[in-house]
């Protein structure tokens, strides 16, 4: 029995590691047929892959630079998993964190300096916060599934962006491509010095990591996170042990959406200097599969991040050597994003077919017996 036990312990890990490896192997395979079934080299397509995302200095930076804001888009999937929702509303907060961050300044004319900088990623937190914490609460009060409601109320935050920074907050001097004024120079967030230099990879990253970093530690040593944790496990034991369900919910859905607002915040602060229509990159949406690769876990989002980070990177890479589409990469996303969730399907099953064989196979209780228990007869009067 202690073996039994002891391989179990070692099993379980043992899976979730190589399941997600193996559907990632599964993804670059499925993608190398495609790419030769448009008549360019599989082989080749492999290695722009390797070259484009962390072939040299300049590989790297653009990998880490699209790597930051998915550590946070892939919280607001994460944390939320953590209380037993399905959320996929990252996008919507990112955009409206964004809208937040970039509308400030139009409030609050006077901003400048580190506290206008800090001012303006707590609003796009807030703005996120609040975005998906809304879908947390249609499904506590309302009934509402999650995964529904969280997508709608993405596809409605994309136009409420569209129409504020196309119509109210639009700067007259964008012509062809609306946006909003240009963040003034001293609220931007630089980017992080390397030998010497600034870089292109700016502090999100440091952010995401931090903040992946946190939320694993808070889910794992502290009483709250444990009860989190608890919440997404069974909820129904949860609310018979007196815990307080719906706050938790709420506060699993507050903090991931505020992560993916923040996204949004730095985004504008960091790369685009204003909120116009290339922040609707779908960082969102490939945030939910780093997040299913990642299997929840805040602390092996990052390197997760990083590789899909990679990923984007290459595009470029591919369109220019064998002429490729550059979202062709999207392809290579969209097979992960099957196989892994072929692969959780899966292991679903092979654990529901464990536990029966165990139960199966457990001796009776102590003072039970195999033989059915005597039925009384009722007594026949005379």
């Amino acid at each position: 029995m202690a073996a039994v036990e002891s391989s179990g312990r070692w099993r379980d890990p043992a899976e979730a590691v190589l399941l997600p490896v193996l559907a990632l192997l599964g993804a670059l395979l499925a993608f190398g047929v495609f790419v030769w079934l448009s008549g360019q080299s599989a082989l080749e397509a492999w290695k722009l892959l390797f070259l484009g995302a962390f072939g040299d200095s300049f590989s790297w930076q653009n990998t880490l630079q699209r790597a930051a804001p998915l550590m946070l888009t892939a919280l607001a999937v994460a944390l939320p998993a953590q209380a037993g929702l399905t959320v996929i509303g990252g996008e919507g907060a990112l955009v409206l964190g964004a809208l937040a961050a970039a509308a400030l300044p139009y409030a609050l004319p006077g901003l400048a300096g580190t506290g206008g900088t800090a001012l303006m990623l707590l609003a796009g937190a807030l703005a996120g916060a609040a975005w998906v914490a809304l879908a947390g609460w249609l499904r506590q009060g309302r009934g509402v599934n999650e995964t529904i409601s969280s997508l709608l109320l993405s596809y409605l935050a994309i136009a409420l962006f569209k129409h504020v920074v196309e119509g109210p907050l639009r700067d007259p001097a964008s012509l062809n491509k609306p946006s909003t004024q240009p963040v003034a120079e001293s609220l931007r967030i630089a980017g992080m010095p390397w030998d010497g230099s600034v870089t292109d990879v700016h502090w999100g990253l440091a952010w995401g990591v931090g903040l992946c970093v946190a939320a694993g530690i808070w889910l794992s040593f502290t009483a709250s996170g444990f009860a989190m944790r608890v919440v997404g496990g069974n909820l129904r034991a949860a609310r018979g042990v007196g815990l307080p369900a719906l706050a938790l919910i709420l506060v699993a859905c507050g903090l991931g959406g505020a992560a993916a607002g923040l996204a949004g915040a730095i985004e504008v602060l960091a790369v685009h200097t204003s909120a116009n229509a290339s922040l609707i990159a779908g960082l969102g949406y490939t945030g939910i599969l780093v997040a299913f690769v990642a299997r929840h876990n805040p602390w092996a989002i990052p390197p997760v991040a990083i590789l899909f980070g990679g990923f984007g990177a290459a595009g470029s890479l591919l369109q220019r050597r064998l002429g490729l589409p550059d979202a062709s990469v999207l392809v290579l996303q969209g097979f992960a994003f099957v196989l892994i969730l072929a692969a959780e399907a899966g292991r679903g099953r092979l654990l529901a077919a464990r536990a029966a064989r165990t139960r199966s196979t457990e001796p009776p209780p102590a003072g039970s017996s195999s033989e059915p228990a005597p039925v009384a007869m009722p007594a026949i009067p005379t």
